[in-house]
């Protein structure tokens, strides 16, 4: 009853976001319901070799809706790769929103989970790592050290990571990863519809030469002055200053009685600080009047660069993947939404994700608890069968000990009653 009650409600919310996108474009938008498989395209890449892994239509370990299902990898270290075409597009002159859930629930040791588009044509049941793309977007974790965030730009047939050192979520919950890419080749990273990042293509890409440089033969004039704090010209060293000692007799100290100068030699009462001793005299610094900051090298225009105004522009579009390699499989992708309108892509995070997002994590905690709680039981039962084993041990020990001390007293009783006889 709750599950269709959702739908109603999940229609009404979608109808509502369809009008809102009335000035935009949805270009491909899946959320995995009934009739998915009809959609995409299951590779055989690495099928021959058995290395191909499987999806499968569920909503996971844990939940916000259990009715709201997307695809999850299952096989541990297999290649997965999936595929659905749409009707091609240019991004040309129009803002490019790339939008996708996933959720690792798995300890995935080492793996993807992004997202590729692909344009041309691409035949989707060779579809697999060697395939050009566009566009590469999501996770990639492995061990400790790398929880990065891909973020792939083609230009001109190259593909360009980003500069920047991205970083994904790394907990097991699900979260909504947003790449809006505008024609003035700025762009914005959002996760859960917080913007992570911003920039430029111009300078977070190694696409084209960046428009200034410095002037590497430029010298700092002789008259520039960088010293921010200088000596007070103005000020005098008191008279007698250095003549202040640095230690003085204690004042307090007395010569004892017992102190006999012939035998001890000339009393002399210990040395302490001297108070008055300010070490040695420094002029006082002030502010700089001809200060002019610290020099540094003037940019100039850079003679190889040459703008392209469609820097943004990536070819056109027609195909989005699932091109993954996980050592451990569990992660469902989910949300899929290829559209020019940021606000539309900030309501679907809105509708699904805020919306179910404290359910989920409370369902997650009841799994983890069972989990636990399973694995206690299953390392209770090792306890006990191990020390069942050892107690079986103690015995089998115990009774050979004995039948071989019953062995030496025979032989033993045996000799003696032999030497006996001799």
């Amino acid at each position: 009853m709750m599950g269709c009650l959702y739908r109603v409600l999940h229609g009404v919310l979608a109808l509502s976001s369809l009008l809102v996108l009335a000035s935009g474009e949805v270009f491909f938008e899946e959320r995995f319901e009934d009739g998915w498989g009809s959609r995409w395209v299951k590779s055989d890449w690495k099928k021959s070799e058995g290395k191909a892994g499987a999806f499968r239509h569920t909503a996971g370990s844990f939940s916000g809706d259990p009715d709201d299902k997307g695809i999850q990898t299952t096989l541990d270290a297999r290649h997965f790769a999936i595929s659905a075409k749409y009707p091609e597009f240019s991004n040309k002159n129009r803002t490019l929103v790339v939008q996708y859930s996933i959720k690792i629930e798995q300890d995935i040791e080492c793996g993807g989970a992004y997202i590729k588009l692909m344009s041309g044509y691409v035949n989707q049941k060779k579809f697999g790592g060697d395939t050009p793309y566009s566009f590469m977007f999501g996770p990639d974790i492995c061990g400790d050290q790398t929880k990065k965030l891909h973020l792939i730009l083609s230009y001109q047939g190259q593909n360009y990571p980003i500069k920047k050192d991205l970083k994904c979520e790394t907990d097991k919950l699900t979260h909504f990863y947003t790449f809006i890419l505008r024609p003035d080749a700025s762009y914005s990273l959002l996760i859960d519809n917080r913007e992570r990042e911003f920039g430029s293509m111009y300078t977070d890409w190694d696409i084209l030469p960046p428009r200034k440089i410095k002037q590497v033969n430029a010298k700092k004039p002789k008259d520039w002055d960088d010293r921010e704090y200088i000596e007070d010209p103005d000020e005098v060293k008191p008279e007698g200053y250095d003549s202040i000692p640095k230690e003085i007799p204690d004042p307090n100290d007395k010569k004892p009685e017992s102190w006999d100068d012939d035998e001890d030699g000339i009393w002399k009462p210990r040395m302490i600080p001297n108070p008055e001793y300010k070490g040695p005299w420094k002029h006082k610094k002030i502010k700089n009047p001809n200060y002019k900051g610290k020099w540094k090298a003037p940019w100039i225009d850079n003679p190889e660069f040459e703008d392209d105004p469609d820097l943004y522009v990536l070819k056109p579009l027609q195909y989005v993947g699932i091109e993954v390699w996980q050592v451990k499989a569990g992660s469902v992708f989910d949300n899929i939404l290829i559209c020019d309108d940021p606000e539309y892509a900030r309501k679907v995070v809105d509708e699904i994700w805020a919306a179910n997002k404290e359910v989920e994590k409370e369902a997650f905690e009841g799994a983890e608890k069972k989990r636990k709680a399973r694995e206690d039981e299953e390392a209770r039962r090792a306890r006990e069968e191990g020390e069942k084993r050892r107690r079986e041990r103690d015995r089998h020990r115990g009774r050979d000990h004995y039948r071989e001390k019953h062995k030496r007293r025979y032989r033993r009783d045996y000799m003696d009653d032999y030497h006996d006889e001799l």
